[in-house]
């Protein structure tokens, strides 16, 4: 029996195998980035990222480099050297001072308080704590200080002594303000200045000018001016006189004395004390002669005999 093979035609094409389907991924993120999307929807998160984050980590860098104690010690001495290489240009050096307004004591003083050795750097010069420093002497009222190139220029205003004041520790003057200017050589050689005297004279400067005014039409009379009782002045004149003034309104009530002495000859007659503290009731105390030879012309017209 003849076997019978099946043969394909030449134009038979087998059909194409279909390709596999392609497998879709989960296009949800993952847990992490969920999360880490998630906080930085949060401003605090990305501040600590952006921010904090560096930020330590820079600490933490320089803490590291600077643990070196070597390095530490190059790194601090090279800023040294670039600052001192700055500072001492021949342009930022001061080397010498002048000073203006100030008497030759005075400017000695100044030398000595401020001891500055030249030449010096500009940026080593502190204008506001020499200032301080020159404010702080008695005799200096103000002080300017700047720098003119090379020069170091001080310009100071001296207080004016107006008054001389008599302390336990001896003669000091003492200017319109009440500052004391300095030690007073002696009373001759400030003729020209009132005298006051008592303990916290100074404060009250300015009202013994006001009563040192109000008393000048008694001229020469006029000895100074005693503080009593740290609340109140007298005004001391020659032959023992005294004009006891009040503790408010002092000046009123030396015009109205003052008034007195220039239309009736007051303090011409033998009174020792005119007593003013009592506004409503001036006392006159008379010279304890006047009282003797008053007493000696009584019992003589009343024919007393001793």
């Amino acid at each position: 029996m003849q076997q019978i093979t099946a043969t394909r035609p030449s134009y038979y094409r087998p059909a194409p195998k279909p390709e596999p389907r392609a497998v879709k991924s989960d296009p949800a993120p993952s847990r992490f980035w969920y999360r880490y999307e998630r906080m930085m929807l949060t401003p605090l998160f990305r501040f600590a990222l952006r921010v904090v984050a560096p930020f330590v980590l820079a600490v933490l860098a320089v803490h590291a480099y600077f643990a070196d104690q070597e390095r530490s010690d190059n790194f601090f001495l090279m800023l040294h050297e670039l600052r001192t290489s700055f500072v001492e240009r021949p342009e930022f050096m001061v080397g010498a001072m002048t000073i203006d307004g100030a008497g030759p004591i005075l400017a000695g003083d100044i030398r000595e308080v401020l001891h500055t050795d030249f030449p010096i750097s500009s940026f080593d010069i502190d204008v506001g704590s020499m200032r301080e420093t020159l404010l702080g002497l008695s005799p200096v009222k103000a002080a300017q200080i700047k720098i003119d190139g090379n020069v170091l220029q001080i310009a100071i205003e001296e207080r004016t002594p107006v008054l001389l004041w008599r302390t336990q520790d001896g003669l000091q003057l003492v200017d319109a303000e009440g500052f004391v200017v300095s030690a007073a050589k002696g009373r001759l050689a400030h003729g020209d200045l009132p005298l006051m005297a008592g303990v916290g004279a100074d404060v009250h400067a300015k009202e013994a000018l006001q009563l040192l005014k109000v008393a000048a039409p008694l001229g020469d009379r006029v000895r100074g001016l005693a503080w009593v009782g740290d609340r109140r002045w007298d005004i001391v004149l020659d032959r023992d006189q005294r004009i006891m003034l009040p503790e408010n309104g002092a000046v009123g009530a030396l015009e109205r004395i003052v008034a007195m002495a220039q239309v009736q000859d007051l303090l011409e007659r033998d009174v020792s004390v005119v007593d003013l503290r009592i506004g409503n009731r001036p006392t006159l105390r008379v010279a304890e002669n006047s009282v003797e030879n008053w007493w000696e012309v009584r019992k003589t017209s009343l024919g007393v005999k001793e």
